[in-house]
């Protein structure tokens, strides 16, 4: 017994003595705590970080000695050996360079910023301290390349290297690994399924093709957003802002934005956190009245200005789509019906001209609150099973809120609901992961539908109503124009639904709640998408010879709206797409020659395999390596998205229509036809209007109208499912990228040059299709020649069908970033980027190449954050250049734009807070980042944080 317990007590002893204590705290050189500094034992997982007084605790299974290593972005490594079981260690760090900075995404391996095979933005925490924008995600405007454009308070489009549209499916936003796109949008809606600011460990970018290890889609750019791990991050943090939006269309409305987190460390084996964050505020206002008129493609389309006609068509409004042309009639024929019910004098008719009349649409802001909230909820275990690298993590991620999304109309997102899940395995060498993406569109529905099927209501007394009044008008002796406007205010005031009465919110409820697009507006949605992937690392195997890399990727796709969004009225569409990829890394001559070459298999069910390959050259020049070369040649590939392949939906201009094979058969909403009468039995939008004109000129000459369509019948270019509009098939890009980081005088310089060549540019392209008899016989003609020439619609249906081009598209640009210390401790940063499209549209007159990026950029920012004690400050300036905006609600000029963001903030260590107050376009012009789009305003906001 005696025995048992003297090696008890000496197991005891030996346990204790392996225990050691390292505390101490992490300084800047101007003596400020270093918060969120990275505190690990070298050569293991061992490891903390800094509280917010840059002091740090760290408990090691170890005897002395060992060494300790802090690290925090920005500044430069330092290593200490611990000799003692207690010791008290106290670090001071020097700033170091940008170019010592860790990223893991260009690569999927860690490798300092000089070493990165291609272009790569970053965002630290420190930036986010720093950022004159409200939220971390808007501060990624400030990254050289990059485009925010600014559709709604709480959702905002992130892209890179042209081709923007608020609806981005060319740029994928990665959050904890995971696609954080909306199955049925095929975007991510902004942050709202993204990061709360608290728990953002880092943030990247890489701008351009990336492909050979991304997969599909990852095509323009790739936005990796990672969080803490709660092994490494511990405690509780909480922030709050407070402020409000000015706009000159919406007044003056406040917002709040509060969040916290929460982070324990139950043991060395076991974790977790939660956060939530929830921001309440009044969206910008679209108020746009004007009425834009299809003109060329490539062209701005023609503005008329509000009320120009009896027919005017507002963009932002909605309803006034309901005319007599859309169901066949004019303003005389209405009044020949009035004569011979008598309800007007015999023969008045013949006063009342033959002109098309539309509905007073409702505004914008009559058929939304202009509700904008976005919630977020994350919740995460993690488990450690042998109390070292390897780590089992289960998280669970929650979105919900309210926003406005423009893409062919301008929808109310209400109550919009995204969910992620996911199972991770992963290790210093590999990782596993599984999850799943859900969403509900909750109270969401289409504005232009709702204004449309509201109208429809009540609509012929309302024609009638206007042709009797019109008359009257004109007997009483007013002019044209006096006749028309009192027949409008008089049929208005008679027979309209007027907002803010109870009729009206039962009529609005009742529309909005009906998903069928003849009578209603909701939308339905309950698409999922099922994610699986895996990566190994095999370079500890390889004795460090060299970097090899596999892995491999599974996702599947059901699609559900019951019809209202895809073609799925008889059940959900499921179809599922996998890739595998490989990569290799070596460095020569001395590791400043670096080597990466990957290649990349992907299929999906629809298409053929494609192969993606990458090689690119780096290499590292100077006596301290200051000087760093890169040159890069990749291809990249997109796969037509949900919407491209399954589509059937009618937006009133056009009936949309995806291209799968498997949807050609397939019912579509309000017509009679099928996707493959769309691609075989149609005409190009082209040919149809260049008809036309040719047609309605001959009739306006004199000629017989059955004569004049004959003659110009060969005008019209028939659609086959090949040529001008082949179904949907995948786009490649192939990408050249040279470029250069380092050390220039006091300058850190990093230039970017590229080049993008496209192949089957994925496109939408509008057709005319007849309702009745068919394209290889003069019925179909003379029912769109009758159309066109008695302002008809009901003889010929338009699509718009998701396809390739066969044009030659390319792209090319310069990125120049340049930053420095002026004054010893004022940061200076300066960049430029050049972006242009080359593309002939003689070649393909028909196409939209929707490039919609500004030209030139210019981005400027000045700060300090430690001015004086505890106080800091930062100010941003963009300057943007005009540049063209098309998109199938509008074409039209963007004009050029400056926009002043600032911030300043004190710290208060001894309350763990820091306060800070900003405000964005403090110059006040207002500004559109799209046509139809809102004009944005100014911000203003205080925030609190603490903790963090």
């Amino acid at each position: 017994m005696k025995a048992i317990f003297k090696i008890f007590m000496l197991f005891i002893g030996t346990l204790c003595f392996a225990q050691s204590t390292v505390t101490g705290k992490v300084t800047d050189n101007n003596n400020q705590p270093l918060p969120g500094a990275n505190v690990i034992v070298v050569g293991t997982s061992t490891g903390t970080v800094t509280d917010f007084d840059g002091n740090f605790t760290l408990s090691v299974n170890q005897n002395p000695p060992f060494t300790i290593q802090i690290s925090s972005v920005g500044f430069s490594t330092v290593t200490k050996e611990v000799n003692t079981n207690t010791q008290t260690l106290n670090f001071i760090l020097n700033e170091g360079s940008e170019l010592d900075e860790i990223v893991i995404s260009a690569s999927r391996t860690p490798e300092s910023v000089r070493e990165s095979p291609v272009t790569i933005e970053r965002l630290s925490a420190n930036d986010i301290k720093l950022s004159s924008a409200p939220s971390f995600y808007n501060s990624l405007e400030n990254l050289k390349g990059v485009d925010v454009h600014q559709g709604s308070l709480t959702f905002n489009s992130v892209n890179t290297r042209g081709f923007a549209t608020y609806a981005n499916t060319r740029f994928v936003q990665l959050v904890d690994g995971m696609d954080n796109a909306s199955p049925v949008l095929n975007f991510a809606i902004g942050n709202m399924l993204g990061l709360n600011e608290l728990d953002v460990q880092s943030v990247e970018l890489l701008p351009g093709a990336s492909s050979a290890l991304y997969g599909a889609n990852a095509f323009n750019g790739i936005l990796f957003m990672n969080s803490k791990n709660p092994f490494d991050h511990e405690g509780i943090n909480f922030y709050y802002k407070q402020g409000i939006t000015s706009q000159q269309a919406g007044g003056d409305n406040s917002f709040y934005d509060f969040g916290m987190r929460a982070a324990y460390k139950f043991s060395d084996k076991f974790a977790g956190k939660a956060s939530f964050s929830y921001l309440k505020g009044t969206d910008w206002q679209a108020n746009d009245n004007n009425q834009y008129v299809l003109g060329a493609v490539g062209s701005p389309d023609a503005i008329l200005p509000f009320r120009s006609s009896p027919a005017h068509d507002g963009l932002n409004i909605y309803g006034d789509e309901v005319s007599l042309s859309s169901i066949g009639l004019n303003l005389r024929q209405v009044a020949q019906s009035l004569e011979q019910m008598g309800q007007i004098p015999p023969g008045s008719s013949a006063m009342v001209p033959a002109v098309n009349v539309a509905r007073t649409g409702y505004k914008e802001s009559d058929l939304t609150d202009y509700d904008a909230s976005s919630l977020k909820a994350d919740f995460s275990l993690h488990y450690r099973p042998f109390a070292d690298d390897l780590e089992i993590e289960w998280k669970s991620k929650v979105g919900r809120g309210s926003t406005i999304y423009q893409g062919a109309n301008r929808y109310q997102i209400k109550d919009f609901t995204l969910q992620q899940h996911k199972l991770e395995i992963r290790g210093n060498n590999f990782f596993l992961r599984g999850y799943t993406t859900s969403e509900s569109a909750g109270k969401s529905y289409d504005m232009r539908f709702t204004g449309i099927n509201m109208n429809k209501v009540g609509a012929q007394e309302w024609f009638g109503t206007y042709a009797g009044a019109y008359l009257a008008g004109l007997l009483g002796g007013g002019t044209n124009e006096q006749a028309h406007a009192g027949a409008r205010q008089f049929a208005d005031q008679t027979v309209t639904i007027q907002p803010g009465t109870p009729e009206f919110e039962a009529l609005f409820n009742k529309v909005t709640n009906d998903p069928n697009v003849a009578t209603g507006s909701k939308f339905l949605d309950n698409t999922k998408m099922h994610v699986g992937e895996g990566n190994y690392n095999f370079k500890s195997l390889l004795n460090d010879a060299m970097d090899l890399q596999i892995g491999g990727s599974y996702r599947q796709y059901s699609l559900n709206s019951s019809g209202t969004i895809f073609t799925d009225y008889d059940g959900p569409i499921d179809y599922e797409e996998y890739g595998a990829y490989v990569q290799g890394i070596k460095k020569f001559a001395d590791e400043r020659l670096k080597v990466t070459a990957s290649v990349r298999y992907d299929k999906n069910e629809f298409f053929d395999a494609s192969y993606s390959p990458r090689l690119s050259v780096g290499y590292s020049a100077g006596a301290n390596r200051e000087h760093n070369f890169r040159a890069s040649v990749q291809t990249g590939f997109r796969n037509p998205h949900t919407q491209a392949l399954f589509i059937g939906f009618n937006v009133g201009r056009a009936i949309l229509v995806g291209g799968s094979p498997a949807n050609l058969d397939r019912d579509l909403p309000g017509t009679a036809l099928k996707p493959r009468d769309a691609y075989f039995d149609s005409y190009s939008r082209e040919s149809v209007t260049a008809f036309g004109i040719a047609v309605q000129t001959a009739v306006a000459g004199g000629t017989n109208p059955n004569v004049a369509v004959q003659q110009n019948a060969g005008l019209l270019t028939p659609v086959n499912g090949t040529g001008i509009t082949p179904l949907v098939k995948q786009e490649q890009v192939t990408a050249f990228d040279v470029g250069y980081r380092g050390k220039l005088g006091p300058f850190t310089t990093d230039v970017n040059l590229y080049y993008n060549r496209y192949n089957d540019f994925l496109a939408e392209k509008l057709v005319i299709t007849p309702n009745n008899g068919s394209t290889s016989d003069l019925s179909g003609v003379l029912d769109i020649a009758n159309g066109l020439l008695n302002g008809a619609t009901g003889n010929y249906t338009v699509f718009q069908l998701n396809t390739n081009s066969t044009a030659n598209v390319s792209s090319y640009g310069a990125v120049l970033g340049l930053s420095t210390k002026i004054a010893k401790n004022f940061d200076l940063g300066f960049n430029y980027t050049y972006a242009k499209l080359d593309f002939d549209q003689a070649s393909e007159p028909d196409f939209s190449a929707g490039f919609n990026t500004p030209e030139h950029k210019v981005k400027v920012s000045f700060g300090n954050e430690n001015l004086f004690k505890d106080f800091g400050f930062n100010v941003n300036v963009r300057w943007s250049d005009e540049y063209f905006w098309q998109a199938s609600i509008a074409n039209a000029i963007m004009p050029a734009r400056t926009v002043v963001d600032a911030q300043i903030n004190y710290s208060i260590p001894s309350l763990k807070s820091i306060f800070k107050v900003g405000g964005t376009n403090l110059g006040g012009k207002e500004f559109q980042s799209a046509v139809g789009g809102p004009f944005i305003g100014s911000q203003y906001y205080v925030s609190w944080t603490i903790n963090n």
